[in-house]
């Protein structure tokens, strides 16, 4: 008889760099896929992971290679100390986003770390890993990957978007699902934050003080990207060398350029969005917390944002990813070529066992 039920650990590594985030699930494929979630747990970054991550992209190989090591040694601890704290046994496998490093799909390139095949054999469990190398092989984006959970999950949603270092949404369009990132969110907002020397803005506290720059906010929404039709992706390289450096030009004042930012990226957000009241929408992420943010993402559309439990807030993108892995465990599409513009629809992924 086909097994039909699993029990899963999911992990995720975002680009805001809050830390990793896991959850424990149990997935069933009966008459339709369900999840229920029995733990999580975000395990926050050190200052030190955080500065190592967030300039890795400027390794040369053999040093991305020691921190690549260093990193599956690090997620190994992580991942046995939830399984211990949670009392968790009989797993099928642990599915693992890694840590994007670099995502420059144009030039084939796309490198996560903590997808090692030893990252099995220290936890003694099955483990399904580096989701996004196969699309890029088939000409994709190798992004976005959750929009598959959007499609079986989350259905009852007209669009589904999360807010994360970068703001993507997922919909259904003639029958075929596509997804794309937005812009960015939290890899700027935090970005100017930590001159601050803090991590983030809470409830967009500060952001609601500054002064909206409208010369920067014009510039902001001229950006080429927005033009752009999907499939499409950002990677932390597009902000560092496009939004940055147009920001850091143009204004000085750290509140006015969270304000500017916060209204440009609410602006992108409803600009994606059909404007109907009957329209229903998912928001999730870290973002969602931004108080401020959602303020103006609602004063700029009419549709009906629906903000669920903070678990599933938090923990959506891990529990997809162990969606992700199940599905390449039994065979199954998890990443939909309408997506991310690859060749085929496909079941991406590697399977380490111990």
């Amino acid at each position: 008889m086909e097994k039909t039920e699993y029990r899963l650990i999911g992990l995720m590594s975002g680009t805001s760099l809050d830390g990793i985030d896991l959850v424990f699930t149990e997935i069933s494929f009966n008459s339709k896929p369900e999840f229920s979630i029995i733990a999580s747990e975000t395990f926050p970054y050190s200052l030190d992971w955080k500065n190592r991550l967030s300039t890795a992209v400027n390794l040369d190989p053999a040093q991305l290679n020691k921190l690549d090591e260093e990193y599956t040694a690090y997620l190994t601890k992580v991942i046995n100390r939830f399984i211990q704290k949670n009392e968790i046994d009989l797993l099928d496998a642990v599915c693992s986003h890694g840590h994007t490093v670099k995502h420059r799909p144009k030039q084939g390139v796309t490198f996560q770390i903590g997808n090692m095949p030893q990252l099995a054999k220290l936890i003694n469990v099955p483990v399904v890993c580096d989701f996004r190398v196969q699309d890029v092989e088939l000409g994709g984006q190798g992004a976005p990957l959750v929009p598959i959970g959007d499609r079986l999950f989350f259905n009852k949603f007209k669009y589904c978007i999360n807010l994360g270092g970068f703001a993507n949404i997922s919909t259904e369009k003639d029958s075929r699902r596509i997804a794309y990132d937005i812009c960015p969110v939290n890899t700027v907002l935090n970005y100017f934050m930590r001159k601050l020397h803090q991590d983030y803005d809470e409830d967009g506290k500060l952001s609601k003080t500054g002064n909206l720059d409208a010369t920067l906010l014009e510039k902001l929404n001229s950006l080429h990207y927005y033009k752009k039709h999907p499939p499409k992706s950002l990677g932390i390289e597009w902000v560092n060398s496009e939004v940055i450096p147009l920001i850091e030009k143009n204004q000085k004042n750290i509140p006015s350029i969270l304000k500017t930012f916060t209204v440009h990226a609410a602006t992108q957000i409803a600009n994606s969005l059909d404007n109907d009241p009957n329209t229903k929408v998912l928001m999730t992420g870290g973002g969602t917390f931004n108080k401020f943010l959602i303020d103006e993402i609602k004063s700029k559309s009419k549709c009906d944002f629906e903000i669920p439990d903070k678990q599933l807030i938090d923990f959506k993108e891990a529990l997809i990813f162990a969606l992700l892995g199940v599905l390449k465990l039994r065979g199954e599409v998890n990443v939909l070529s309408s997506v991310t513009g690859a060749k085929i629809d496909h079941s991406s992924g590697r399977i380490y066992e111990p």
